[in-house]
């Protein structure tokens, strides 16, 4: 599951990235040769920089790689700090999971209004049920975190 996990992250947000900087390179290009840019790259940017975060989220909260403040861990019991990264997993895996079904609540929304982009109409609701379904994922690896044993770098104020 967890190479699984880092296949499709990976390759779902290093696509939209890589296709952000062709769409940014070919926008700034025509601008500037042809003196006429792409229509609704902008949009289109936008949209590709949401399935950058939410795709790379489960990704980055499976490999510990959000930024963490652990100036006080020096001074906290093993203990503690065990019960602590407990309830913060805890804390993070219900937020994401609520947040998730508020944004796929959104997208149903968004879809039974007919929700489209400004300029090219592209519809919304995909994107927005995308991001509920990834915030979710995200949080249920936030829950099943929570029971993993603490790593000895977590111990010596590291990355979670």
């Amino acid at each position: 599951m967890k190479k699984f996990l880092e296949s499709a992250s990976g390759l779902l947000a290093g696509l939209a990235l890589f296709a952000i900087m062709v769409l940014t390179f070919l926008d700034v290009g025509g601008r500037k040769l042809l003196d006429h840019s792409i229509t609704g790259s902008l949009e289109m940017t936008e949209l590709l920089m949401v399935v950058v975060i939410f795709g790379a989220l489960p990704l980055v909260s499976e490999r510990g790689e959000h930024v963490v403040f652990d100036s006080l861990d020096v001074f906290l019991p093993k203990v503690i700090q065990k019960v602590q990264r407990s309830l913060v997993h805890l804390l993070c895996g219900v937020a994401l999971i609520a947040l998730g079904w508020l944004m796929w609540q959104t997208g149903h929304d968004f879809s039974d209004a007919g929700e489209t982009t400004a300029q090219l109409k592209i519809m919304k609701s995909p994107f927005i049920y995308g991001m509920g379904v990834l915030c979710a994922f995200t949080g249920f690896i936030h829950l099943t975190l929570m029971f993993n044993p603490m790593h000895h770098d977590e111990s010596e104020g590291g990355v979670l």
